[in-house]
């Protein structure tokens, strides 16, 4: 389902709010409104509609229709809390984010910036605090099962305290007139019917069917079941007037004292039931049954003995035992079976029907079961074949007193024993469970992974119930090395065939890489975009080569944007290093025994039965989010290619939800995470319940903690903003981004070569040839831009048709997933209004500023862009190249070259500038093989020459000779 997110709760509770009951209580709804004639605002789940409501007319009221929007109780909590919480916050002084402790895990996305909330509405404040009141009573399990007046299945609220009568009282006695404007309602009566809504929307679980018996109790849609009236009017008669039964275990001399030579033949006391009656006009009066019976001149009032007896009547229902209470209710003797099942599951039905169940403090809850992993064994001397092999972990119950494990012997005296043993001079309870544990004390082994799993978590799964789990020293001294992402050897330096040198931070992630592969394992480098990832995957696979063990080919799988960037950077960081691309027709393998191997998800896709039976060292996942979906046939094919290890490299491994961090983890170490389905129950499902109480300020993420816990050791996140990594990046990172054409572009490309450049051979000269030059070239640049651009086609489909345009949409995933905003600078407008057109229909916000923008226009942009209101600025570059302040951006984007470093270096400098708080990252865009290709490589060979004969652009050109102008121009392949 979708959830509301905090604005939309925030803008929601600004209306105001009404109640209208339904029957069953669960059909009612809370219908929003504006006192001021507007529509309220959309909401998921959200039923827009009309009401008829009592409002002011003039010096008096009038019932009048207005447009209202309506949603089910629990549809409403989160702008009904909203509204509570900011009420409370006024009035007792603020408690903002800031003043609690932060979160465990990354930090949600970066959030645009809106109009701020308005002020919530009185009457939803006020439903608001109706709402924590039902929540309350919910979380004290203050809810009875009954029938409506139609005859329907429904949960309401009570039986109540005089606290709470005296709150719901002043509540109803508050509540604004806008609240309470359904007419012909009473305050009281609409409060009642509300706590009913919450009562009959909340408990609708499997554990509803447990507790009362009927199926129809756990049911969501409405069950009519008049049959059933008695029955729930029997159980109100009990618990909503008179007095409430409790029931009390108690051992006859549970602190004696025993000598030990005489403790072995001391009979175990006998357990004994005592039944209690407990006022509900005044909880502090009580009486045990023995009492209530035998004296007249008690304070529970001339009914008490009798609803007693109803009382146990009806529990007697729920546990056949209490029938030997009747005719006249007093202490009870149990019996080893009772006292057991009472210590299971029934003294928990008994609470569900609002009987409580209390023990010996002295005798019970010390007495715990906890499963132990890896006690039965020595460490393993290879780590790197257990963790990546076949190796078992035993797990074990081990039993405890007070946190103390038992012996041997006293595990035995408990699992021969009865319901109550003596166990270290006391006379101890040992319900059914703790017994079973205590005979049957092997469990099923765990697999390596799954121990590590379990060590790291401390909890596993047995038989469907979520345990404590224990890890014996030696797997515990693995979780502690493995969950210190610096830990490991630190004498590993970086290799010495690399020719850079590695940033603190790069090293630690070498190290980090090099460890978890070292280990069977694998891992996922997570850093955010320009902080190196492909140059620590490059020193990995040299580190690798040093050792005989580790040594083979690396295979990298990536977008096919990207093959031209892992080519260069091999070449530049590590040269000699054999690279080659396996993509394209006549694509092979053969000799591939050492180096790198580029292949595409497109290529893997159809080859991975070749490419799985390839002996890899290693191999790798760029851009890993292609891999996010577990069941496409990306993600099969690359669970068929082997290797020794498996490292994902991705600054975005959640984009949109948990199961994308199972596809890659999985891959990564596989059994880490389990099943995907188990993954889902396990993990998604809480994780993602407790961050909608979080976002409504309720609870805490605790299971998005122990996840994070597990996941840590197996995926590095490091952000340009975590401290000591933006102190090791320069203030400006340029990164030439190579794309290869498209088979259109290509047939273009080379058409527009043969046809311009024989015109110039032609003969043309002068001014007509510097045109002609100037027409090849505009061409050409505009063919790799993108087909459209060059052929004028303003409407036509763009997906799939340029490589530049791919490449684009994966940086902005990956910049807009990370929080990031960037500026795209094109020379033409006509391709700014086509990539506008195109992140429109992908959904991305963005907006454009071009020459014809006027003054007004573009001052409002420039305000909107640095508030964050839209991530993605296209830019011309003749329109924004000066003049603006950009600091917001933190990437700068060249989808085409301007062939002139000043020009492009001042359009850069828009946000890279004073006011600039992060570094920036500056991508250009150069189409592989063409004169892009060849000019951005002069750019960077011969910076000085650049400057003097490319100063002025593209005319400076028009003085190279035909043959060398051929040789510019000419299209060559990059396979």
């Amino acid at each position: 389902m979708e959830w509301m997110t905090p604005r939309q709760a925030g803008q929601l509770a600004g209306c105001a709010a009404v109640f209208e009951p339904g029957d069953p209580a669960r059909t009612g709804r809370v219908a929003f409104w504006d006192p001021d004639g507007g529509t309220p605002p959309p909401a998921p789940g959200g039923e827009p509609g009309e009401a008829d409501l009592v409002v002011p007319d003039g010096d008096g009221f009038a019932v009048r229709t207005v447009p209202v929007l309506r949603l089910t109780p629990a549809g409403a909590l989160p702008a009904l809390l909203h509204a509570h919480r900011a009420t409370v916050t006024t009035a007792t002084g603020p408690t903002t984010p800031a003043e609690r402790p932060a979160p465990a895990g990354p930090p949600p996305p970066a959030a645009t910036t809106d109009a701020p909330a308005p002020t919530p509405h009185p009457a939803t404040a006020f439903w608001g605090a109706v709402t924590a009141l039902a929540l309350h009573l919910t979380a004290r399990e203050r809810l009875l099962p009954g029938v409506s007046p139609a005859g329907y299945d429904t949960w309401r609220a009570g039986p109540f305290d005089a606290d709470d009568i005296t709150r719901i009282r002043a509540l109803a006695d508050a509540a604004p007139g806008e609240a309470v404007a359904v007419p012909g309602t009473d305050p009281h009566m609409l409060v009642r019917a509300f706590l009913d809504a919450v009562a009959d929307t909340l408990p609708r679980t499997p554990a509803a069917e447990l507790t009362t018996g009927r199926a129809a109790f756990a049911a969501s849609a409405p069950q009519h079941v008049p049959q059933l009236r008695a029955w729930a009017d029997e159980i109100a008669a009990g618990l909503d007037s008179g007095v409430r039964m409790s029931l009390r275990v108690e051992l006859t001399d549970v602190t004696a004292a025993v000598a030990p030579a005489e403790a072995e033949d001391t009979p175990p006391p006998r357990p004994r039931l005592i039944p209690r009656a407990h006022s509900l006009a005044d909880p502090t009066l009580a009486l045990d049954a023995d009492d209530l019976f035998a004296r007249a001149d008690h304070a529970l009032g001339p009914r008490a003995q009798a609803d007693t007896v109803l009382a146990v009547r009806r529990a007697q229902a729920v546990w056949p035992p209490l029938e030997r209470l009747l005719p006249v209710p007093t202490a009870l003797d149990l019996t080893d079976g009772e006292l057991r099942d009472l210590l299971g599951g029934a003294a928990g039905r008994l609470a569900g029907h609002g009987i409580d169940v209390t023990w010996p403090k002295t005798s019970t809850g010390a007495l715990t079961a906890r499963a132990v992993a890896g006690a039965d064994r020595m460490p393993p001397a290879d780590l790197r074949s257990f963790l990546g092999g076949d190796g078992t972990v035993d797990l074990r119950w081990r039993l405890e007193l007070d946190g103390d494990p038992l012996t041997d012997d006293e595990a035995a005296t408990v699992a021969d024993g009865g319901a109550v043993v003596r166990l270290r001079g006391r006379w101890i309870l040992v319900d059914a469970g703790i017994a079973r544990k205590a005979r049957d004390r092997r469990l099923p082994p765990l697999t390596a992974i799954e121990a590590l799993a379990v060590a790291l978590t401390g909890h596993t799964d047995i038989g469907g119930e979520r345990v404590r789990v224990a890890p014996s020293a030696w797997l515990d001294a693995l979780r502690r090395a493995l969950a210190d992402p610096d830990g490991g050897d630190e004498a590993v330096d970086q290799p010495a065939r690399l020719t850079a040198t590695l940033r603190d931070y790069q090293l630690r992630g070498l190290r980090w890489m090099d460890r978890m592969t070292s280990l069977g394992l694998g891992g996922c480098l997570a850093d955010d975009m320009g902080l190196g990832k492909t140059i620590q995957l490059i020193s990995l696979h040299l580190l690798r080569q040093e050792r005989p063990e580790d040594r083979g080919p690396t295979l990298v799988v990536c977008p096919a944007s990207l093959l031209g960037n892992w080519e260069r950077e091999v070449g530049r960081f590590a040269p000699g290093t054999p690279v080659r691309r396996y993509h394209g027709p006549g694509r092979t393998l053969d000799g591939a025994d050492e180096g790198f191997v580029l292949t595409t998800y497109g290529t893997m896709r159809l080859d991975p039965a070749r490419l799985g039976a390839h002996t890899w060292g290693l191999v790798v996942a760029d851009e890993a989010q292609h891999v996010k979906n577990p069941h496409s046939s990306t993600a099969k094919a690359l669970r068929q290619i082997g290797a020794r290890a498996r490292i994902a490299l991705t600054g975005t491994p959640v984009e949109n939800n948990l199961s994308e961090l199972w596809a890659v983890l999985d891959w990564t170490t596989p059994g880490l995470l389990g099943t995907h389905r188990r993954f889902r129950t396990r993990w998604i499902a809480p994780v993602e319940a407790e961050r909608v109480l979080a976002a409504n300020g309720d609870g805490e993420q605790h299971t998005a903690r122990l996840l994070s816990e597990l996941v840590r050791p197996f995926l590095l996140r490091r952000r340009k903003t975590d401290p000591g990594i933006a102190p090791e990046l320069p203030p400006k990172t340029e990164t030439d981004r190579p794309v290869a054409l498209t088979a259109e572009q290509d047939t273009l490309y080379r058409k527009q070569v043969e046809t311009v450049m024989g015109e110039i051979r032609a003969g043309a000269g002068g001014i007509a040839r510097s045109g002609l030059v100037l027409k090849l070239l505009t061409g050409l640049k505009q063919i790799c831009n993108h087909p459209a651009q060059f052929l004028k086609e303003d409407q036509a489909p763009l997906t799939g048709r340029s490589g530049k345009l791919e490449l684009l949409d994966e940086l902005l995933a990956t910049i807009t997933a990370e929080g990031g905003a960037a500026l795209v600078f094109t020379q033409y407008v006509t391709m700014a209004r086509l990539l506008e057109r195109h992140l429109r229909d992908r959904g991305t916000p963005a907006a454009l500023l071009h020459g014809g923008t006027p003054v007004a226009r573009r001052e409002e942009l420039v305000r909107r862009f640095q508030d964050g209101e839209f991530p993605v600025f296209l830019l011309s570059l003749k329109a924004a190249g000066t003049g603006l302040n950009l600091t917001r951006a933190d990437h700068v984007v060249h989808y085409d070259l301007w062939w002139n470093p000043a020009v492009e270096a001042q359009a850069t400098d828009r946000a890279h500038r004073i006011g600039q708080t992060r570094p920036v990252q500056v991508h250009r865009l150069i189409a592989e093989g063409t004169v892009e290709d060849r000019i951005a490589a002069l750019l960077e060979a011969k910076k000085e020459l650049a400057d003097s004969v490319l100063g002025s652009g593209e005319q400076a050109l028009t003085e190279l000779s035909n043959d060398e102008l051929a040789n510019l121009v000419e299209l060559r392949s990059m396979a």
